[in-house]
């Protein structure tokens, strides 16, 4: 009988240690960590990139954290190996130079961020940033400057000297809003080969050939597709099966659905419909587009109207379907997450301070309420990662 004892406590010991060394993992699997880019000037109360904790399960947001302070970090984009983050800082002088900012960071523990480098974004207000599916090069698209530029990213984050810079020409429709160009996205396709650029104020995705041993960027052959005069092409994003492309128009509240040959670089428009549902007609604008992990659906945010339109895609011809219309519970939706896992949908409002929680549908694609939001200042881009 002595020895029973014993062992029993040394099991439940073993036992025990083994639940306590599982915790934080098990832990940090309930939880998405989410980065938040946010606009500091005027009357905002952020002072740079913020930090929240997704519960994977309930949605609720919690732990909000300043991670870097940085000037206007207004667009983000990680790095795929998950240990750095890239953000525009839109401005139009920087670093004692005309011209926005383009500045790295490497993640730490709890998602704080360590500056590593910063470049001139060669043109002002550099509002979108993104990488390629490598990790070796950074685009940014300067809306102000009406220009888009490369960067080389070293091994240790570090950005390089731009090695690939276009200056857009023109105007369009809108003598107001499109009185000279306005690059506004870029974004590589899936092969890594090309890479499209949406100018608001000319009607053009531009798609250029893209060297990856170079750096550079031209023009390919043809050199863009357009949209209607006075559209204002925005944002852009793929189809997960990389045969589609989905790009909407600020000014017409309209999503453009092309068609991308791979091979040859081209985009075939296939469709345009509107954001809106039928008989609105106070002001809006569009923001951003983005389509469902599962491609089975693609979401559209509207500023104005204050509302994230759902879409269902036909996957045989990349045509959409308008199913719904959620309000954002809040006023100005500049941009929206969906979280990896295809649950959750976090829309950005930049006007009232606020990010809010939608569970998504799995089979509908539809936007369901869940009572979950945070304060955040002026919230402009919304990205998610594994905490570490």
């Amino acid at each position: 009988m002595r020895l029973i004892r014993p062992i029993a406590s040394l099991l439940f010991s073993l036992v025990t240690l083994a639940a306590l060394s599982s915790a934080p993992a098990g832990a940090a699997a309930k939880e998405w960590l989410v980065y938040v880019g946010t606009y500091t000037a005027g009357n905002s109360t952020s002072k740079g990139i913020q930090t929240l904790r997704l519960n994977r399960d309930t949605g609720e947001l919690t732990g909000l954290t300043l991670a870097a302070e940085t000037e206007n970090p207004s667009f983000l984009a990680l790095h795929p190996n998950g240990r750095m983050l890239y953000a525009v800082n839109e401005v139009g002088q920087f670093g004692g130079k005309p011209g926005g900012g383009v500045t790295g960071f490497t993640i730490g523990k709890g998602g704080a961020l360590t500056k590593i480098n910063e470049q001139n974004s060669g043109g002002g207000g550099p509002a979108h940033i993104s990488l390629n599916k490598e990790g070796t090069y950074a685009f940014v698209a300067n809306y102000g400057g009406g220009s888009v530029s490369a960067y080389p990213i070293a091994k240790d984050g570090k950005l390089q000297a731009q090695t690939g810079f276009v200056q857009h020409e023109g105007s369009g429709a809108d003598p107001k809003r499109q009185n000279r160009p306005h690059a506004h996205s870029i974004n590589v396709d899936p092969s890594g080969r090309f890479a499209i650029a949406a100018d608001l104020g000319l009607d053009k995705l531009f798609v250029y050939k893209f060297d990856k041993v170079k750096g550079t960027l031209s023009p390919n052959d043809p050199p863009f597709a357009t949209v209607a005069p006075g559209s204002g092409a925005r944002h852009f994003s793929f189809a997960p099966n990389g045969k589609f492309g989905y790009e909407i128009n600020e000014l017409k509240n309209t999503i453009t659905v092309f068609a991308w040959d791979s091979a040859r670089g081209t985009l075939t428009e296939v469709q345009t419909l509107t954001t809106l549902p039928e008989g609105f007609t106070g002001e809006s604008f569009t923001a951003d587009v983005q389509v469902h992990p599962s491609g089975k659906f693609v979401y559209g945010s509207n500023r104005g109207h204050n509302s994230i339109s759902v879409f269902a895609v036909d996957q045989k011809t990349g045509k959409l379907t308008m199913t719904s219309h959620q309000s954002t519970g809040g006023s100005w939706p500049r941009h929206f997450g969906i979280d990896p896992s295809g649950t959750f949908l976090l829309a950005a409002n930049q006007r009232s301070d606020s990010i809010v929680v939608f569970r998504i549908d799995p089979a509908t694609g539809a936007l369901k309420e869940t009572g979950k939001t945070a304060t955040v200042g002026q919230p402009a881009c919304v990205r998610f990662i594994e905490p570490k």
